[in-house]
């Protein structure tokens, strides 16, 4: 006989017919007249009940029912006369695949930690809140799939063993076959690549985006996705070693296209989370963060403000001059912190910021120069609760200038040489931005850690699983 899933289970015309369930049990409840057992296969936030008579079952057969045990069950489905389900399983056969002990099993009914969760990765998505949150994640994954593709772009693959450095940070995990015991180097006490796998020094891709740029001066409006890694020591909710990331490129676009696209895309999002996961968002709305739907509903019904960094900086003084104290100083040239950002998303005009024209000294080398000298297109999109959740710019499509930057910026550019030949050969106008995946999934999920929206967090100290 056919499984039915439990998310279509409450179909109101499958009452009455005979179905298969098959899933992992949550509780066991009753008495020695009838017992109850709540299901979930995965494939909801609900939980089917299955009723056994104890005329039809013993209690020896039911013993095995603990929670994490995983069992198949067949009945009739029938109309609930309980609270809080429309449906019931009155059950005429069951089969025990596997038993959980309840003296070991981690996952009892008990309200648990986030960090106990943390350190149960390979169990926690059997719990509501990961559950609810690993479906939302397909489902955002689906969602930028679509847009992308409903636009026109093309989804392009870029690699993840790299030798170029893109954001110059330098904090990128290397990619070696060498003994590291045994390493060969030169007088100057240099590593020799010579007999590595590539014969030079690679890395772990922190960014698609200049190989995705040299796709959109081909194929016009491309986006990647997929994992990146920095080798960062952040022990911050925000970061991770390896993460996600969406990067579109878009040529012949300027400054406004691309901030019509940062707020087309963020709110089509969400607006898909909204209409595709209604059952995971009540749950999370009830249970992590009361505010979490209404506030999605005033992303996407709101128009962003678009504002240049020098006004921000302004907006932000005036704010300390009126006695808010802020932990970090205010001044133009100041790289934004994360409690700038927010003050003037949720304090100041309690609605998403996209910020733009900030000082070049604390962008990227490849961002487009304004004329006043002082400040490029870069493009940062400010949330509630997240701070920047986007960031983009204009790209500077001049040989000339990128090359004048590099060299102010002493950045090795002798592997990189096929990035400056986008310049040299039909440049155009070219702009794009980067949203790190878990990012997103933390406002939608009103999750507070980023480490609570990737199945398994790869942080400072921490690779398990």
């Amino acid at each position: 006989m056919k499984r039915t899933k439990i998310v279509d289970i409450f179909n109101p015309q499958l009452i009455g017919a005979e179905v298969s369930v098959k899933g992992w049990v949550r509780t066991r409840r009753g008495n020695k007249h009838v017992q109850f057992v709540a299901l979930n296969d995965g494939s909801t936030i609900k939980n089917i009940q299955i009723v056994f008579d104890m005329e039809k079952f013993t209690e020896e057969q039911l013993k095995p029912i603990t929670t994490g045990a995983s069992i198949h069950v067949i009945g009739q489905l029938v109309e609930s006369m309980g609270k809080g389900q429309s449906a019931e399983i009155q059950a005429t056969s069951l089969e025990i695949y596997g038993t959980a002990d309840p003296e070991t099993y981690p996952l009892q009914k008990k309200g648990h930690t986030m960090e106990f969760l943390r350190e149960k990765a390979h169990l926690r998505p059997r719990t509501n809140t990961f559950g609810a949150v690993f479906r939302i994640r397909h489902n955002m994954a689906i969602a930028i799939h679509q847009f992308f593709h409903e636009h026109g772009f093309f989804y392009f693959h870029t690699p993840i063993i790299t030798a170029s450095d893109c954001e110059g940070a330098g904090q990128m995990f290397q990619v070696t076959t060498k003994n590291l015991y045994d390493l060969k180097k030169d007088e100057n006490g240099s590593i020799i690549y010579d007999d590595d796998f590539f014969g030079k020094q690679a890395s772990l891709t922190v960014s698609g985006q200049l190989e995705g740029e040299l796709a959109a001066t081909a194929l016009g409006s491309i986006y990647t996705f997929g994992p990146t890694f920095r080798a960062e020591n952040s022990n911050t909710p925000r970061h991770l070693a390896e993460f996600w990331m969406i990067e579109p490129e878009v040529a012949f676009a300027d400054l406004n296209d691309l901030m019509d696209l940062e707020e087309e895309f963020i709110k089509y999002c969400i607006r898909w989370a909204l209409d595709n996961c209604k059952d995971d968002l009540e749950f999370l709305n009830n249970m992590i963060d009361k505010g979490l739907i209404e506030r999605l509903n005033e992303v996407v019904n709101t128009e962003f403000v678009r504002l240049p960094y020098t006004e921000g900086i302004k907006i932000l003084e005036e704010a300390v001059a009126g006695g808010k104290k802020f932990e970090f100083p205010v001044y133009w040239g100041c790289d934004l912190a994360s409690e700038h950002e927010r003050y003037l998303v949720e304090e100041h005009f309690n609605k998403p910021v996209i910020m733009t024209d900030y000082p070049k000294e604390i962008k990227a080398f490849y961002m487009k120069q304004n004329e006043d000298g002082k400040t490029v297109q870069g493009t940062d999109v400010l949330f509630p609760q997240i701070g920047e959740i986007i960031g983009g710019s204009v790209r500077e499509e001049s040989y000339d200038k990128l090359m004048t930057r590099i060299e102010e910026l002493n950045i090795p550019m002798k592997d990189m040489w096929w990035y400056l030949d986008t310049r040299r050969f039909g440049t155009v106008p070219h702009a794009g931005f980067g949203l790190g995946f878990e990012r997103l999934l933390l406002f939608v999920t009103g999750m507070t850690n980023i480490r609570d929206v990737i199945p398994f967090p790869r942080t400072p100290n921490n690779a398990e699983f």
